[in-house]
Parts: structure tokens; sequence; C-alpha cells
């Protein structure tokens, strides 16, 4: 408890960081390789990267930075290096989830990786999923708090903004993203619940612990947390992105989005609590159709086209991207909300096939969104 208090006391005054993980890829056959320690061993002890638990996947880390702009930089950097430093081993690539790889695959079982494992056999083995991790620090455990059971409302939408995983094992699944459907193969998943207060969280991770299922908080593991180290709300909604301007503008969002509702709770407005399962109703419609689904009201069930909510929330936020200096990056997301990752792979793979697209894929790394 005191604890969470201290992390969320005086932390950096609404920075960003984000957590994306990429996949090692063969240059020839395209598939996935487990390959990450040697990998990692190639950046000599860069802290930029870090091991997962895929043993075909590692993850680029930012420190805590002030703006998209500045996470754009960080990644196209990041991502340039990686490359080059693991180009005699294979290639790489981000979206959500390989294209045809097989559903399962080799993971880490020593470290801090061990107990997950151990206790979930098989289905840690299915965790072939990359997410981008966006971490916004917000000061003050009233205001933490607050944001955070308001943000709980926004994730479909940018679940809808960031869906980047149409195609698994080779088919398309016919979802905008796939990841949801594999992440609940674990617990704690989907639309966290309301918190109430620190002492409330508290005593659920004590729950948790007793009960021998949740060992640490870290496996507090649903699409939005307050983080207890980083003194962060995480959101952990989106896919990976196929490149670093794609990353930057989903960031830049999540971070004016973060920034607005503080400023409202702030001038005394209190911000809406709204029920999981509503929630939870958009954020299928999100993961099915992506953009071309229907938002509905959380208070009167009235549905909107996802790609007009987007529109409109997006609109909203300009004025506090630009007051973040991410004015580029909201920019872009607008454009992902017209067509976005999933709209893109489709298109590929509709000329290329899905081997076509894990080869756009990884040419889109380390560069621009485009043909």
């Amino acid at each position: 408890m005191q604890q969470l208090r201290e992390a969320f006391r005086e932390p950096g005054n609404f920075t960003l960081g984000v957590e994306e993980e990429v996949m090692l890829v063969d240059r020839q056959t395209l598939d996935l390789i487990p390959q990450a320690k040697p990998a990692l061993e190639r950046v000599c002890g860069d802290d930029r990267f870090k091991l997962e638990l895929p043993a075909s996947q590692l993850e680029i880390v930012t420190p805590a930075l002030s703006s998209a702009a500045e996470i754009q930089e960080f990644l196209t950097a990041a991502r340039a290096d990686l490359a080059a430093a693991v180009s005699d081993l294979g290639g790489v690539m981000s979206a959500g989830v390989h294209p045809f790889a097989a559903a399962s695959g080799p993971v880490h079982r020593d470290g801090r990786y061990e107990g997950v494992a151990q206790e979930y056999g098989p289905v840690a083995e299915r965790q072939l999923v990359c997410a981008l991790q966006v971490h916004v620090a917000v000061p003050g455990e009233r205001r933490a708090l607050a944001v955070y059971n308001a943000l709980r409302s926004h994730l479909p939408a940018l679940a809808a903004l960031a869906a980047n995983a149409p195609y698994h094992e080779g088919v398309d699944t016919g979802m905008a993203s796939v990841r949801p459907s594999i992440c609940q193969q674990l617990p704690r998943q989907g639309v966290p619940p309301a918190i109430e207060s620190f002492e409330a969280l508290a005593a659920d991770w004590a729950w948790g612990a007793r009960a021998g299922t949740l060992v640490r908080p870290a496996r507090w593991w649903w699409e939005l947390r307050p983080h207890p180290l980083h003194g962060t709300l995480e959101v952990r909604v989106p896919d990976a992105q196929t490149t670093p301007e794609d990353a930057a503008a989903v960031a830049a969002v999540v971070h004016a989005l973060v920034r607005w509702l503080a400023e409202r709770h702030d001038a005394g407005e209190e911000l809406a609590v709204e029920p999981s399962w509503r929630i939870a109703e958009n954020r299928w419609s999100a993961y099915r159709h992506g953009l071309g689904g229907q938002h509905a009201d959380l208070r009167s069930g009235q549905r909107t086209p996802m790609r007009e909510h987007l529109s409109a929330l997006l609109e909203t936020l300009a004025p506090v991207a630009a007051m973040l200096n991410a004015g580029p990056q909201l920019e872009h997301a607008q454009r992902l909300a017209v067509a976005g990752g999933a709209e893109r792979q489709r298109a590929i793979a509709s000329e290329r096939g899905v081997r076509g697209l894990a080869a756009w894929l990884m040419g889109r790394f380390t560069g621009r969104a485009g043909g």
C-alpha cells in the first residue's frame, strides 16, 4: 500500500514511455526464430532491449520522455540499431501477431519467466503476441485513480485505432486483432475493474497473493493498470505497430487522452466510472471490426460508427496534443483512424499473400508506412 502511494506521490509530470514487443524472423522463410538470447548478446548490454516470454521476441523499452515526438525519435533509432545488430541472425518485424507462424513456440523458462512457463504450460507457449504498452506518469493518488477509472471507457477506441493483427496461422481470422483472443487464455485479461482506492487495490493484490493466483502485482495483466513501481498508468490495449511512426502516433493519443482527463478532473469535473461489461461490449466490436465497427454510448446505448467516434475524439485531443508537442504524431493518428494496421495488412496480403505480408512487415520495421 505504501509503495503504491509513494509511486504516485511525485512521479515525472505526465512523462511518457513505451514498451514495444517485436518479433525475430528468418530472412528466407520469414518464420519466427527462437533467437532472442543471441540477439540480446548482439546489442551488448544496451538497456533499450529486454527479453520477453517468447524465445522469438525482444522488447524495446524507452525511458520516461516528454512527448510522442521524442518517443518517435527514440524508437526510430532503437529499431534501426536492433535490426543492424541482429542482421546475421535474421530480420525483425512488428505487429500484434505473426501472420503465418505456428500458434505455439518456445518460451524462456528461466529468470522472471520461470514461474509463468511452469504455471501456464502450453498456454504460455501460445502467447506469441506483441503489444505496445504506453505509460503516462500521473502525479497524485486521487488524480491517478480518477483518470484510471475514466480511461477504461476509452480502451475500445484505442484498441480499434491500434488493431494490427488480422492474420494468424496463415489465415484471415475475421478479426481486426486476434491478439486478445490469444491473451484471454491467461487470467486477468480485458477490461480492468474500476478501482475505488489504493487500499482496495492493495487488498485485491493481497487476496491474490494468499490465494496463490497473483504471486506478484506484475501479473495484474488487465488492458490498463496502475504501475506500482513507475507511478504510471500503463495502457496495454494497443497491438504492436508496424512502424515507429505508427507507434508514436498511438502513444500521442494515449498521452493526450490522459492529460485531457486529468485536466477535467483538476477543473472539478467528476469523471464517469462506467460498468465494465458495457465497455467490454465496445471492446468486442473494436477487436472484431476495428475501425469498421460501432461504438455504443455507455449511457444511452446510441451507436456511432467507430471511425466517426475516433475522429471526434482526436479532434477534441488535438489542442492537448499540440500543447504536448505532438501535433504531427496526432495528425498521423488521424490517418490511422481512416486506414489503420489491420486494413493495411489485408490490402498487402490480398496482393502478395501472407508471406508477402510478412516480408512487407519486416521491410517496414525501421521506416515509414507505405507500399
